[in-house]
């Protein structure tokens, strides 16, 4: 029984000193070593900033795209009953007297 577990141990060590000089061995290792990547709080906060922004940004953006609409409703006016879609040029327009 000892022997078996002397041959299993012998035949291991080699298979465990291959896997880790390997590059899958380092990476894994390299892995192990950085579970915390530097700067994660510092990137954290950077990422809540730049979310607060696009919200704010976005607002904007409604709040802009609200006023042109408004404006141009009032810049192309009513239309008039001759011309219900507004083709007519103010000058071609029918007179109502005639």
């Amino acid at each position: 029984m000892i022997w078996a577990f002397v041959i299993v141990l012998v035949l291991l060590i080699p298979i465990l000193a291959i896997v880790i000089d390997s590059q899958v061995g380092q990476a894994l290792a390299n892995r192990i070593s950085r579970s915390v990547p530097e700067g994660a709080e510092s990137l954290a906060s950077r990422i809540e900033s730049m979310e607060a922004d696009i919200r704010y940004l976005s607002e904007s953006l409604e709040s802009l795209n609200e006023e042109t609409r408004f404006v141009r409703s009032l810049l192309e006016g009513p239309a008039s009953e001759s011309d219900p879609i507004g083709l007519l040029e103010p000058d071609d327009a029918p007179d109502r007297d005639s």
